[in-house]
């Protein structure tokens, strides 16, 4: 007997007909022979709207009271489902993040796994369950309160249990059938990808692609979890994520992710001597804030200026940081700019293909797109743009590595790059 971890998301259990459609195929999952635990998010927006009503109460809620608001709706998805499936004939049992052994640090909304103690569940599989479990959230080890796991905790929850619990497989459901070349809504002929590497998925999800996030894919990467991106309203194949094989080097571009999420912070000429980019860094680090791409300027007259992105959520926090640091390290003005946008472009096959920069930047002027900031990693380069180019700047890359096609490599430069990249 096979054991099956499926994780739905929120629009996949958004209401009582979608919660009996999953019923249905959890069933069909158990009946085929299979041992089958299922992780679930809260329904449809429900987490928002518990957010929205805890700022209404208070502009401030305390975070171990906001983790064990925000729990709520998990909850009620997993008991729904349960009672769902008891209603085909199949027993069930649902479990919290706690009572499933999904043990956390003690950092509330941003909780890190440290370990799953899967003993419940495994006993409840042994009798013959179905186990659902509550996605996003687990407990401390010492204090046993309750916490929350971050935006797609649900994700990295069934990753956990799969990798704990041995399964094979970790099948991802979602409202998409699979990671695309591009967010279809902004480039229609965009192609679903047969398989990617964990390298790969995890620049694509750092780089916006909302399909699965980061620490799901670190998580998997780390464990060696497979996992299989599908749609919960279809029932054909959709994206596995998995190790780099020979399949995958054929090809130089996977994707043209972007994100709008990420504001622009700018300290202004700074004095340049060491230590200072260090104590700006360890400054916004201590306050929980993320740091994605920085560039510091060439110096002019004994200064420079530092720029670098934070998520717009962390913006307020960043700036109060900054303000703060700004005498002390000499910088003139503090900047902030909510009005940027990030276009990347993500494959493995770029480590040994020159000229893909290029092809790139040379898109994005074309298009009239100009570039402001640019990071780069072996697999990835990415470009903070203006927000309302967005859309021209992914069609455009998008375009001139013709992402939407089935290609074979081929050199038709003398100095052997690429004139066309290879895709899957």
């Amino acid at each position: 007997m096979a054991l099956v971890v499926q994780k739905y998301g929120g629009t996949s259990v958004g209401d009582a007909s979608r919660i009996r459609r999953v019923a249905e195929r959890v069933v069909a999952s158990r009946l085929a022979g299979n041992d089958v635990v299922v992780v679930v998010s809260a329904m449809g927006d429900s987490t928002d709207d518990l957010i929205a009503l805890a700022r209404r109460v208070s502009p401030d809620p305390p975070p171990r009271e906001m983790d064990m608001l925000l729990t709520a709706g998990e909850r009620i998805s997993m008991s729904l489902l349960a009672m769902a499936i008891a209603d085909l004939g199949v027993t069930a049992k649902s479990f919290t993040g706690s009572q499933a052994g999904i043990i956390t640090d003690t950092l509330h909304g941003k909780a890190r796994i440290l370990d799953v103690r899967a003993g419940r569940i495994s006993d409840a599989l042994a009798e013959g369950n179905v186990v659902i479990v509550a996605g996003f959230q687990g407990v401390t080890s010492t204090s046993k309160e309750v916490t929350t796991l971050g935006r797609g905790g649900s994700d990295t929850t069934a990753v956990a249990l799969a990798a704990a619990l041995g399964a094979g497989v970790c099948e991802i459901y979602t409202d998409v059938d699979g990671v695309y070349t591009a967010d279809p809504r902004v480039v229609p002929e965009a192609r679903k990808l047969h398989m990617v590497s964990y390298e790969e998925m995890l620049e694509l999800s750092a780089c916006g692609a909302k399909v699965l996030m980061l620490r799901c894919v670190e998580y998997a990467r780390r464990t060696g979890m497979v996992l299989h991106v599908r749609s919960s309203f279809t029932e054909v194949p959709g994206t596995w994520v998995r190790e780099e094989d020979e399949r995958m080097e054929k090809a130089i571009v996977s994707g043209v992710p972007h994100d709008t999420s990420e504001a622009k912070v700018t300290l202004v000429r700074v004095p340049d001597k060491p230590g200072i980019a260090a104590r700006v860094m360890r400054g916004i680090a201590e306050h929980g804030v993320n740091v994605d791409m920085i560039v510091q300027n060439v110096s002019h007259g004994g200064t420079t200026d530092i720029s670098f992105t934070v998520p717009k959520a962390d913006l307020s926090r960043a700036m109060e940081v900054l303000r703060g640091l700004q005498d002390e390290v000499g910088a003139a003005e503090v900047v902030a700019d909510s009005d940027i946008a990030k276009v990347s472009l993500v494959g493995a096959g770029m480590k040994s293909s020159p000229g893909v920069a290029a092809a790139m930047f040379d898109a994005l002027a074309n298009a009239g797109v100009n570039i402001e900031m640019i990071s780069t990693s072996t697999i990835r380069i990415s470009c903070v743009i203006r927000s309302s180019d967005v859309g021209v700047a992914v069609r455009a890359i998008h375009d001139r590595f013709h992402l939407s096609e089935e290609a074979e490599f081929r050199h038709d430069h003398p100095d052997g790059t690429a004139e066309l990249p290879v895709v899957r």
